[in-house]
């Protein structure tokens, strides 16, 4: 069982690296990424609270030290993937889930990454200057998300990968 999980978020992981310098969208000091997010809800769902977590911490940090991303992807991703996995647990609905990223992504890791772009980075930006950036990647991630997911539910694929 173990083993099916690592590996799973192991494919995962190598796909939220590997993709990171395809598809993003630069916004000021970030560099918006929907296909995080989308593998954000899926890690959630699939693999758990922590899982996701992990992977969304692993994938920031990769993508930073391959510098396909910036600092401002660990807030960001890693409250919106532990936001979604939590309420997936409690609730077992894909929709909350979904909400659970892009509230988790979109303002609170938008409001996280405020001072690590105003100490750390020395951007003169406002508080909710993230917010709508991040909002725009996470539901484009999140909708991306969905639609993989009704595609492996209906072709029972989604029954074996839950873990």
């Amino acid at each position: 069982m173990k083993t099916k999980k690592l590996t799973f978020s192991a494919l995962l992981i190598a796909i939220g690296v590997l993709s990171s310098h395809l598809i993003y969208i630069p916004i000021g000091p970030s560099k918006c990424f929907p296909v995080q997010h989308a593998i954000n809800v899926i890690s959630a769902i699939t693999l758990g609270p922590w899982y996701a977590l992990g992977n969304a911490f692993l994938i920031s940090l990769l993508r930073n030290i391959l510098g396909t991303g910036s600092i401002l992807a660990f807030p960001g991703s890693m409250i919106g993937s532990l936001f979604a996995g939590i309420l997936y647990k409690k609730f077992s609905n894909t929709l909350i889930a979904l909400g659970g990223e892009i509230i988790g992504t979109g303002v609170i890791g938008a409001l996280a990454a405020y001072p690590l772009a105003k100490i750390i980075l020395g951007k003169n930006i406002s508080l909710f200057f993230f917010v709508a950036p991040f909002s725009v990647s996470t539901i484009g991630g999140s909708i991306i998300a969905y639609a993989i997911l009704i595609g492996l539910d209906k072709s029972k694929i989604l029954k074996n990968i839950h873990i």
